[in-house]
């Protein structure tokens, strides 16, 4: 790759990071298309794996941030994750045999449904003092599982899952579901990570350039979100608005894959 390219990953990463820090989400969401699209990585797998790194390293990132600030649950997060590890190992694995055009356009459809939900939930504040108790624990440990299958097999954070997942289980307010979902981000996108690396499918060199930029964009996602939460519904918008315009544009690029 030229020095282009590897410019184009930074400001890629600096995207990443702005998405991670505002909505938990969109990591490796937006990671892989651009990583694709813009520098031109041209095995999908590749970019599925290395944006996994990526998006795990710069959500520990704003995961420290928003932590800092007091958004996050570390015990439901905690749950969250444990559960969701195993579910993604599992699907990573199964995620590897399958075309990658035809991940990316099944996950769109999976992101159109979930911004529908998102909305639908708006004007619920939540309850900021939530906490994962052993009556809400079976609840938040098959959400967990469950969006973990998800984010291994369609090569992803999680961060689309996980928030909605949070906010269903829990009742907690997006703000928090946001700061919470980077525990389990983190998690599930090492573990994806580690998956593909095993078989070769990262490359280290694009991956380092992402987390560069991401440092940058996090910590600006993560004031932003701050300023949105404050109105009641105008986080859920901006997600569900991200979610939205991402899968309209994966459909189009990968309806070819059917």
């Amino acid at each position: 790759m030229t020095l282009l390219h590897y410019l184009v990953g930074v400001l890629s990463g600096v995207a990443v990071g702005f998405s991670l820090g505002l909505i938990g989400g969109g990591g490796s969401v937006l990671a892989v298309p651009l990583m694709v699209y813009a520098v031109g990585v041209s095995e999908p797998h590749v970019a599925i794996g290395t944006s996994a790194l990526a998006v795990a390293i710069n959500a520990a990132s704003s995961l420290f941030d928003h932590a800092r600030a007091g958004h996050v649950k570390w015990r439901c997060g905690g749950m969250f994750a444990a559960a969701g590890v195993a579910g993604a190992f599992v699907g990573s694995t199964l995620g590897k045999h399958v075309d990658g055009h035809r991940l990316l356009f099944l996950f769109a459809l999976v992101m159109i449904l979930i911004g529908v939900v998102m909305l639908r939930r708006r004007g619920d504040p939540g309850e900021a003092g939530v906490e994962c108790t052993i009556e809400r624990a079976p609840r938040v440990i098959g959400t967990g599982l469950l969006a973990g299958l998800f984010s291994g097999f369609f090569g992803i954070g999680g961060g689309f899952l996980i928030v909605p997942g949070l906010v269903h289980a829990t009742g907690m307010p997006m703000l928090y579901a946001v700061g919470t979902s980077l525990v389990a981000v983190t998690a599930f996108g090492f573990t994806t990570a580690a998956n593909y690396a095993a078989s070769g499918l990262v490359d280290w060199s694009l991956a380092s350039v992402f987390i560069g930029g991401g440092f940058v964009g996090s910590r600006l996602g993560q004031r932003v979100a701050v300023r949105l939460s404050k109105d009641t519904g105008r986080l859920s918008i901006a997600f569900a608005g991200i979610v939205f315009a991402v899968a309209a544009s994966m459909l189009f690029k990968n309806i070819g894959a059917w």
